[in-house]
């Protein structure tokens, strides 16, 4: 069957598409405003007479409506005297030290969060069970509100849903989506899980409206969709229109899985990976695994449903420089995107990321894309002008555009250099042990500064870097993931048996969600986690579920932590199954090494860019003509159809039988 792997950034649309065990691959400019656009464009361009079609899709349409804010009228429904609890949280201040700081917004105004007459206690017993009288008025209520979406979430829920069913049942004729917190996640802590509860009822009609037009397009008559998850698996269309919340890191998940699968071909599974695109960059430690977090936040907001833990920052080679009101240069998070893009597409006019580059010589314009898009790199120099100015006169300094665009670049990736410490160093690992896996159209152009300046030896770039999304996309399983917080000291004499009834139920229920994608239960990986804490603390650690769960809680805590107490008591807090139905993902060919020596016509030409503050001859060759085997010193530029990557001097640079390039620094 034909697969294709989708992914849509901020600026271009990927397409990866595997037939007969061959692989081609394009891009096109995303269609912000309506991406489903793109997508039906790629397809047409790819489909012809196909009998029939898989689609694995990474999309950022519930990312973007809830950053932006572009999502449902939507209504809570809780617990008397619990409906602020969006606005007081856990009371923690985003600014701890700031005289102005505040919380952003919750997406539920105060005048559209309902409280109802229900207590349900920690046991799951019912203290005061919903009556009719309730439910009646909660439907009159809603026909007052008009909400297009509606939340759910009552107090232990997870323990006793009857209340939320109810609900469910009595505003069912409202004809809106309504989303239940036992359902979205059936977890303790009532604060995430009806943060949870929220964004997905917030984000279902946008969802629904998009896969929608998606599905009812001509082109996808004859084609199957799935949806790439944030925790690395897909799921169907269906599953996706219900549950958007799953789908929020859809895109830069694919990155990852795209990343590691490729890294683990080539021997190396302590990674970090770097996903720098046209809007944002995305980075994501792996320590010999793709881990899963249940402790994200977007925008301020919990999403404690299952995830990569990828740490997203507003840096992209579209990334907006700019003078801020104190005189100092700022690069992001605004972005050009694809339209009107950065200076040299045509269209835009203020200086980006990208059109430093160019600027500098980092990047070749009749190169860019293949040569598939012309830019202008001669309009380039009067908005760095103007920029320069601005810079000057707000600042009273005497830069030149050549040392503006040297600092774009420089505080570029101090931002990236930042982020990668957050998701290592600030978590007690050693940078050094790692490699630095970059891809996206804009990671090579800035690998070996952040390797270098984060003492990682090694960097590593996958061919067809700008598409390794869209490959991780098309090569991800089918994931299921289901947990039920249990709050179980170790040494109970019944903590054993709970423990085993539990994960049997979890094991039947993801069994069954797997069966609706046609995995049958022989086909279906489980494994079992739990979350573990000492008893008195606050918040959780995730083990893999073995009869030394103890051993392996009190190491994990001392290498977050930098200690270990086996006196202490143990809680097993919440037990957690995956379900995996695994996909068959394209295959990596290897390749015969050749002569270290790249061959003549790899050189494309040789000319002098501005490195380190100085013209700076330069060799530019094309990768697709390297070979597995040769080597290249810097400085260097290689360019290929999706991407660009720069060597500076100092690093040397070898093609491996996978035809990814390591770099090594040599300096």
């Amino acid at each position: 069957m034909l697969r294709i792997g989708i992914d849509t950034g901020g600026t271009f649309t990927d397409f990866v598409v595997h037939e007969d065990g061959k692989m081609s691959a394009f891009k096109l400019p995303s269609t912000s405003a309506h991406p489903e656009r793109a997508v039906i464009e790629g397809l047409r361009k790819i489909i012809a007479r196909q009998p029939s079609f898989l689609v694995r899709y990474g999309s950022t349409v519930a990312t973007n409506a809830l950053l932006e804010r572009k999502g449902a009228k939507t209504v809570l429904v809780t617990n008397q005297g619990f409906e602020d609890i969006l606005e007081i949280g856990r009371q923690n201040r985003p600014g701890l030290y700031s005289l102005t700081s505040s919380k952003p917004e919750p997406l539920i105004s105060s005048k559209m969060r309902v409280g109802v007459k229900e207590r349900t206690l920690h046991d799951g017993s019912q203290l005061v069970p919903l009556e009719k009288k309730s439910l009646d008025w909660l439907a009159g209520r809603m026909g007052q509100l008009k909400p297009e979406s509606i939340a759910v979430a009552l107090l232990y829920s997870y323990l006793n849903p009857d209340g939320e069913k109810a609900i469910e049942e009595a505003l069912r004729n409202t004809g809106v989506p309504i989303s239940l917190s036992h359902r979205i996640h059936p977890e303790f802590r009532e604060y995430e899980r009806t943060s949870a509860t929220v964004i997905n009822a917030y984000l279902t009609p946008t969802m629904v409206r998009y896969l929608t037009a998606l599905g009812m397009d001509p082109v996808m008559e004859r084609g199957k969709l799935t949806i790439m998850q944030s925790n690395g698996g897909a799921i169907s269309g269906e599953v996706a229109r219900n549950e958007p919340v799953r789908t929020l890191l859809s895109g830069p998940a694919g990155g990852v899985v795209g990343a590691f699968r490729i890294a683990q071909q080539a021997g190396f599974e302590r990674i970090i990976t770097l996903d720098m695109g046209g809007t944002s960059t995305d980075v994501c430690l792996c320590n010999g695994q793709i881990s899963i977090t249940n402790e994200s936040e977007i925008d301020h907001f919990p999403v404690p449903t299952p995830m990569i833990p990828i740490h997203t920052i507003g840096a992209g080679g579209g990334s907006i420089a700019h003078v801020d009101a104190g005189g100092l240069l700022r690069v992001g998070p605004q972005s050009a995107g694809a339209d009107p893009g950065p200076v040299a597409y045509g269209r835009g006019r203020k200086i980006t990321v990208t059109d430093a580059r160019i600027h500098l010589g980092h990047l070749h314009p009749e190169f860019f894309l293949g040569g598939e898009m012309t830019l202008r790199p001669r309009r380039i120099a009067p908005a760095l002008d103007a920029l320069t100015a601005k810079l000057n006169q707000a600042g009273k300094t005497r830069m030149t555009p050549d040392e503006v665009a040297e600092g774009i670049i420089e505080i570029t990736n101090t931002q990236m250099e930042n982020a990668i410490r957050v998701i290592s160093l600030q978590k007690g690992y050693d940078t050094r042990s790692f490699t630095l896996v970059c891809f996206g159209g804009s990671g090579g152009l800035h690998a070996c500064r952040l390797a270098r300046s984060l003492m990682i030896g090694r960097v590593l770039i996958p061919p067809d870097p700008g598409l390794v999304s869209a490959s991780g996309v098309l090569g991800s399983d089918i994931i299921k993931d289901a947990s039920r917080t249990v709050l179980l000291l170790s040494d109970d004499d019944q903590a054993e048996t709970v423990i085993d009834r539990i994960y049997t139920e979890l094991e039947a229920q993801v069994i069954a969600l797997m069966s609706t994608e046609g995995f049958s239960g022989d086909q279906v990986g489980l494994v079992r986690s739990m979350d573990v804490r000492y008893r008195g603390q606050s918040y959780e650690l995730n083990v893999e579920y073995s009869s030394d769960y103890e051993e392996d809680f009190h190491s994990l805590h001392e290498q977050y932590y930098g200690y270990a107490n086996p006196a202490l008591g143990v809680e097993v807090v919440t037990l957690r199954v995956r379900a995996t139905g695994l996909s068959e993902p394209p295959e990596i060919a290897r390749h015969p090494m050749a002569s270290e020596y790249p061959p003549s016509e790899a050189l494309l030409q040789e000319k002098h860019i501005r490195l380190d503050g100085r013209e700076t001859p330069t060799r530019f060759y094309v990768r697709q003509r390297l070979l597995p085997g040769n080597r290249l010193r810097g400085p260097a530029v290689i360019v290929e159809y999706s991407s660009t990557t720069l060597l500076p001097e100092g690093f040397e640079a070898r093609v491996d039988e996978w035809k990814n390039l390591v770099l090594l620094d040599r300096g």
